[in-house]
């Protein structure tokens, strides 16, 4: 049982993390959408056909539909944003404002009808967070820092948790199948049809060629789908019944240091003192926000939070 766990929670670390590199290799010549759309209606087919296959119940008409919101808010409003910003954003940043999704987490469960009240060190988190992703990405006359970035794509980075929050809190109270895994499956497939949607609908089909994408952007959306969407979900699923919280909550500290260093060992990311200090802020206010959940719920276990998908 340990080996698998650590196994699970090591393959989580580094896949993860390293999914935003391989979304920045991969929309260097896919459309940021028709990628989504492609990665995550394979992997979608793969895990629902698979567990439905080991006996998973057929899923209802109102699952669906949950699944539906919710594979829109997380795949297309989360993870397309970020695919969009990463034509002009960094991954490495990309990760860092993407690790504030418990920020937001915090803050809609807050105002949740029976949701959790965040404590007095969660509060002192979320100040201290948004310092942090201010430092980062605020303008340079402010900050001090030599680098800028492009404004449309920090738009879509600071949305996107802010969408990937909201799905994670529906989830909570949604109707949804017992099994994780085909659960997440069916939210592929619902997001791989948003994401399609979006991307002919942004015109991203006017001029395309399959013969243009590069054999990095092809490998790259191989990554995604093996690596990203089913050896890390599958692990996610995984730990999900198998894991104490407080091991769980770690792979969120780890994630954004993992995209960092990998864009800027392979990408030639830039990696200075401003995004290192705003680094250790933004994964140290997540730590501190974690620690003030999970405590709250040792001390109230009679309120402890719904599963669902974050």
């Amino acid at each position: 049982m340990k080996t698998k766990l650590w196994s699970a929670l090591f393959a989580l670390y580094i896949v993860w993390g390293s999914t935003y590199l391989a979304i920045r290799f991969a929309v260097e010549t896919l459309p940021p959408f028709l990628h989504g759309s492609l990665r995550f209606l394979v992997s979608g087919l793969i895990l629902f056909i698979w567990r439905r296959s080991a006996g998973d119940e057929k899923p209802t008409t109102g699952q669906w539909k949950s699944t539906a919101i919710i594979g829109t808010f997380l795949l297309l409003g989360g993870n397309g944003l970020v695919s969009l910003a990463e034509k002009t954003i960094p991954s490495g940043i990309a990760a860092l404002v993407i690790a504030t999704v418990p920020f937001w987490l915090v803050l809609f469960e807050a105002f949740r009808s029976g949701g959790v009240k965040p404590t007095w060190k969660s509060i002192i988190g979320l100040i201290i967070g948004f310092g942090g992703v201010f430092l980062l990405i605020g303008p340079s006359e402010i900050t001090g820092g030599s680098q800028s970035f492009d404004t449309f794509g920090i738009i879509l980075l600071l949305i996107a948790p802010v969408l990937w929050a909201l799905g994670s809190i529906y989830a909570k109270g949604a109707d949804l199948p017992k099994s994780t895994l085909l659960s997440t499956g069916m939210q592929m497939l619902a997001g791989s049809l948003a994401l399609f949607i979006v991307g002919v609908g942004t015109g991203e089909l006017n001029g395309f060629s399959f013969g243009d994408v590069s054999m990095r952007s092809w490998w790259g959306l191989i990554y995604l789908i093996i690596f990203g969407s089913l050896i890390g979900f599958v692990s996610y699923g995984y730990l999900l019944h198998n894991a104490p919280v407080s091991l769980m909550s770690t792979y969120a500290y780890v994630n954004p240091v993992v995209a960092v260093f990998l864009g800027w060992v392979f990408a030639g990311e830039i990696l200075n003192a401003r995004i290192a200090v705003a680094s250790v802020i933004i994964i140290g206010s997540v730590i501190l926000i974690n620690y003030a959940k999970q405590a709250k719920v040792k001390t109230e276990p009679l309120q402890a939070l719904p599963e669902g998908d974050d």
